[in-house]
Formats: structure tokens, sequence, C-alpha cells
């Protein structure tokens, strides 16, 4: 009563079209996983990058306050000061590593990963 060749030959073109949309959604999901982990690799290697060209500025910039402050204090005093504002600076930032570091960090890969 309700099956004829009609229905039957737009059942099968249904099927082909969702088997063609799934195959489009399986390939469009593979495109956008490798967009975000391009992404996610370059925002890491020039996070490196700026992070090695940081600390190379930062040692020298210390030598340089530590041989500046050696002429007023002395050598063990200067480069022990250095060191006392390295410490300050580590424990600032174990105090505030979930505002400073943390948080960032989870916005910045839910803003990868999330957004469409």
């Amino acid at each position: 009563m309700f099956s004829n060749d009609r229905n039957i030959e737009t059942i099968g073109q249904l099927v082909e079209i969702i088997k063609h949309y799934i195959g489009l959604q399986k390939e469009y999901m593979k495109l956008d996983v490798v967009d975000k982990i391009v992404r996610l690799l370059t925002a890491l290697t020039i996070s490196a990058i700026i992070v090695v060209l940081l600390m190379l500025a930062l040692i020298y910039l210390s030598f340089a306050c530590a041989f500046a402050l050696a002429t007023i204090v002395g050598n063990v005093m200067a480069f022990t000061i250095i060191g006392g504002g390295y410490v300050i600076a580590l424990i600032l930032c174990v105090s505030f590593r979930h505002k400073w570091i943390e948080k960032p960090l989870v916005k910045f890969l839910a803003n990868l990963f999330l957004n469409k």
C-alpha cells in the first residue's frame, strides 16, 4: 500500500545522500583536527622561540646589571642581588601561577579547540 517503485527509489537516493553527507562530515572532522593541531604546534614553536630569545637576553642583561652593581657593592654582593631578584620573581610566578599561566593557557586552548 505504502511502497511503490518511486518510494523505494526515493529512499535509496536518501540513503546515498546520507552516506555522502557522513563521508563529508568525516573529512571535515579530519581537516578540522589537522588545522587545530597545526595551529597548536605553531603557537608552541613561536612560544618556544620567544622564550629562548628572552632567556638569552635576560642572561646578558643580568650580567650587565651585576657588573654595573659590582662597582658599587662588589662582585659577590652584586651577583647575590641579581640572584635574589630571580628568586623573588620565581616566588611570584609560583604564587600567581593560576592567574598568570593556567587561566590564559586554558583560555587559549579552549578557544583553539572549541571555536568553529
